[in-house]
């Protein structure tokens, strides 16, 4: 990317801040526009100053990694987001891919990757640290694995995709509705062609289907 990007750092240790920026700004062409040292905080910053990237630790006081990107899809402002976390976990891991998370680093090897991981994500790519490349697979094969088993979701329109991803989330029609700007009732007709397209029957199909496939939607 020749465009100079705004950056903001969120983590709890003033010394990592310190060198990631040092890291950013020595090896980049990018700025970093500001730092927070909570979710709180960091989702204050985000709404004021709209940066391009967020670079978030996963384990924050106040308002953790993944509630901050809950607060975030709800808001005006969506910069992609790249994780920092100590933890190789598939399930935090899967949460993170859930929430739209473009970047997972390590920070045991943030110094080596974030550029990497910077310049992927905003170019609509996924970038994830190499000792964790394994889960990305594992997390494309199953998705693979669904789709050949249910191909009529190829057939869900980007809209009822979306609806169905915030099923799968525990979300209710109302607040769906409210996420997408649209009405219930409008909510309620995608949930029924998504059930007919996917031969789905029963009350509770739709909903067991998509917390059953979660990770995979």
């Amino acid at each position: 990317m020749a465009e100079k990007l705004k950056i903001l750092i969120v983590d709890d240790h003033p010394l990592f801040r310190r060198g990631l920026r040092e890291v950013i700004e020595e090896r980049s062409k990018h700025r970093v526009i500001a730092e927070a040292s909570d979710g709180k905080e960091a989702l204050r910053l985000i709404n004021e100053l709209s940066p391009d990237v967020a670079i978030v630790d996963i384990a924050l006081p106040q308002m953790n990694g993944l509630e901050l990107v809950r607060c975030l899809r709800k808001g005006p402002v969506h910069p992609y987001v790249i994780f920092l976390t100590m933890y190789k976990d598939e399930d935090l891991f899967n949460a993170a891919m859930d929430l739209g998370v473009r970047g997972y680093v390590v920070k045991d090897s943030a110094v080596d990757e974030i550029l990497k991981a910077i310049e992927k994500v905003v170019m609509g790519e996924i970038f994830v640290s190499e000792c964790v490349a394994s889960m990305k697979s594992k997390r494309e094969a199953k998705t693979k694995e669904l789709l050949q088993a249910r191909p009529q979701i190829s057939s869900l329109t980007p809209t009822e995709r979306k609806i169905l991803k915030l099923i799968s989330e525990d979300r209710t029609s109302k607040e769906i509705a409210t996420m997408l700007g649209i009405s219930v009732k409008t909510v309620e007709n995608h949930r029924q062609n998504i059930c007919h397209k996917l031969g789905l029957r029963g009350s509770h199909s739709l909903l067991r289907f998509a917390f059953e496939n979660r990770p995979w939607l």
